[in-house]
C-alpha cells in the first residue's frame, strides 16, 4: 500500500463535511459496508489497493451502514457493498457488489485527472505563484496536443482578457461553445467592449428623456451590467422587455439571460428575476 495512504472512516455526523465538502476539492469514493457482510470483506482489500495507487488524487472513505443508518437511507443503500463516488458535492458514479479488480480500477480511473487536466492545474498553480509567462506556455502546450481542451481554453482566454487581447480570447472560446465558463467569458468580453465603445455616452440621461424607448433601457441596462451593477441592470432590461419584447430580435431578453449566466443559475438574484422575466414573457 502506498505510503501516506489512509482510509477515512465517516459517519452520519460528519458525512457532509468529510465527504460532500471534501469532494469539492478532490473526488471521494465511499465504500458502504457492514462487519457481517462477506462480499464487503472481499471487496475491501481490492478497493483499498486501487485507491492507494491514486493517493492524493482520490480519497477513499468507508461508512458502516449498521452504525450510520441516516446516510445509508439517504443514498438508498439496499445492498452492500455499495460504492459511490462524489465530486463537487454530489454523487457522480456508483456500483454495487464485490466486482472484479479490473472493474474497480476502471471506476477509479474515470475519477482521476487526465494528463491534460493535471497540466491545466499546474498552469493554475503557476498563475497563483505569479509566473504568468510559464502558465501561458503550459496552456499553449496543452492546446497544441488537444485543441479544444476546455480547461486550457478557459485558462488561456482568461489570461488574454486580462491583457486586453480580447480578439484572440474570443476566437479561443469558440472551441468550447457548450462550456458554461466559456459562455461567461464571452459575455464578459461583450460587456467590456460595449463599455469601452460607449464610455462617453450618458445612457441614464437617455432613459430619463425617453422613458418609453426600449432601446434606451436596453443600452443603459447593458452599461450597468458592464459595471457589475447587476440588479439595476436587470431592472432596466426587464423594462425594455416590458416595452417591446421583440426589440432588436429580443436583445433585452438575451441580455437578461447572459446576466443569469454571469451570476449563476442558483443565485438568489437569478431566481427572482427568472420569475419576473417569465411573468413578462408568458
Amino acid at each position: 500500500m502506498a505510503a501516506g495512504f489512509a482510509v477515512l472512516e465517516v459517519s452520519d455526523a460528519d458525512f457532509a463535511t468529510e465527504v460532500l465538502e471534501r469532494s469539492k476539492t478532490v473526488p471521494v469514493v465511499v465504500d458502504f459496508w457492514a462487519p457481517w457482510c462477506g462480499p464487503c470483506r472481499v471487496l475491501g482489500p481490492v478497493i483499498e489497493k486501487v485507491a492507494a495507487e491514486h493517493t492524493g488524487e482520490v480519497v477513499l472513505a468507508k461508512l458502516n451502514t449498521d452504525d450510520n443508518p441516516r446516510v445509508a437511507t439517504q443514498y438508498r443503500i439496499q445492498g452492500i457493498p455499495a460504492v459511490k463516488a462524489f465530486r463537487d458535492g454530489r454523487m457522480v458514479s456508483e456500483f454495487t457488489g464485490a466486482v472484479p479488480e479490473p472493474q474497480v480500477r476502471a471506476f477509479f480511473q474515470k475519477l482521476v485527472p487526465s494528463e491534460a487536466e493535471r497540466a491545466a492545474r499546474e498552469a493554475e498553480d503557476l498563475i497563483h505563484a505569479g509566473d504568468t509567462a510559464a502558465a501561458e506556455a503550459r496552456y499553449r502546450e496543452i492546446l497544441a496536443k488537444q485543441r479544444s481542451n476546455p480547461d486550457a481554453v478557459i485558462g488561456l482566454a482568461g489570461m488574454l482578457m486580462e491583457r486586453g487581447e480580447t480578439e484572440e480570447a474570443a476566437d479561443l472560446l469558440e472551441r468550447v461553445p457548450a462550456d458554461r465558463r466559456a459562455k461567461v467569458l464571452k459575455h464578459r468580453i461583450f460587456l467590456d467592449n460595449f463599455a469601452a465603445k460607449h464610455s462617453g455616452e450618458n445612457f441614464a440621461a437617455e432613459v430619463s428623456a425617453n422613458p418609453r424607448d426600449p432601446r434606451a433601457h436596453y443600452r443603459w441596462g447593458v452599461m450597468l451590467a458592464a459595471g457589475a451593477q447587476y440588479e439595476a441592470a436587470l431592472d432596466q432590461l426587464l423594462e425594455s422587455v416590458a416595452l417591446d419584447k421583440t426589440f432588436a430580435e429580443g436583445a433585452a431578453r438575451k441580455a437578461v439571460l447572459a446576466i443569469f449566466d454571469l451570476l449563476g443559475l442558483e443565485a438568489p438574484l437569478t431566481r427572482e428575476y427568472q420569475r419576473r422575466l417569465s411573468q413578462l414573457l408568458f
